[in-house]
């Protein structure tokens, strides 16, 4: 999971440098060539782009030095916390549904992700398998049984294993 987030803060990176360095420096020169800079709606776009561009790529350096401090060796085995996938259940409704924790940046819907500083992943939070959760929402109290857990040190050692 780490090598993934990884992978995905360099490539966007790697598109916003690009685009920093090449896309938007020829969109400004030819803005410029139009002529009066002061009514020139392209160019005022394009620099808009470039400081929202400049902004994303220093987020992003920040969000891989938070990744690189991680320290998975440090994470508890047994409990919910950042990039454990978990199976729980629905109390009220049965359903089971399983999805993982991820930081807010790298949520995938599709793939199952919610983010740590959701309601539900803070609510999952230190939750061992077994545990029965009470989780607010927005909507009131939801109760989930947590039916299966694996962190993420147990996810590596799994990938470990696997080489």
């Amino acid at each position: 999971m780490l090598d993934e987030i990884k992978t995905r803060i360099s490539e966007e990176v790697e598109t916003l440098t690009h685009e920093l360095n090449v896309v938007l420096p020829n969109r400004i020169r030819k803005a410029v060539e139009l002529g009066d800079l002061r009514e020139n709606s392209e160019y005022k776009s394009a620099l808009e782009r470039q400081q929202f561009v400049q902004a994303r790529i220093g987020h992003l350096a920040g969000r891989m030095a938070e990744i690189s401090k991680i320290d998975v060796d440090g994470m508890p085995a047994d409990r919910v916390g950042f990039g454990s996938r978990i199976t729980v259940r629905d109390r009220a409704l049965g359903e089971v549904v399983t999805f993982t924790i991820v930081a807010g940046d790298f949520i995938d819907f599709e793939k199952g992700h919610i983010s740590l500083d959701s309601p539900l992943g803070r609510g999952f939070l230190g939750a061992r398998e077994g545990d029965e959760v009470t989780v607010r929402l927005p909507a009131g109290e939801r109760r989930f049984e947590v039916v299966e857990l694996t962190t993420l040190p147990q996810q590596l050692a799994g990938d470990a294993q696997k080489k």
